[in-house]
């Protein structure tokens, strides 16, 4: 929480550009929107991993094991989606 009042003496210091601002905010929605891709794809990485070592261990509920892999990765990809849909609605603000 110590970045706040950093970057309020950094754009104070430098003067207030409207330029700025969209630029920041256009950086912004794009670094969420990456980090969100990136940790979709670790978790559904580890899931699959998870899914897999579970269906060696126990090969007799190995269906019931991949549908609950598949449940969880689809809850994880919404997620993400969700997360990429809002950093695009941020970048987007500027031309509506």
């Amino acid at each position: 929480m110590a970045i706040l009042p950093l970057l309020q003496a950094a754009s104070q210091s430098v003067g207030f550009n409207p330029a700025y601002a969209g630029a920041w905010a256009m950086l912004g929605a794009g670094i969420g929107a990456g980090l969100s891709a990136i940790g979709a794809g670790i978790g559904i990485g580890l899931i699959g991993g998870r899914v897999a070592e579970a269906q060696a261990r126990q090969p007799e509920i190995s269906g019931t094991i991949f549908a609950n892999g598949i449940i969880i990765a689809a809850l994880i990809e919404g997620v993400a989606l969700f997360g990429v849909v809002v950093c695009l609605l941020i970048e987007l603000k500027k031309y509506f």
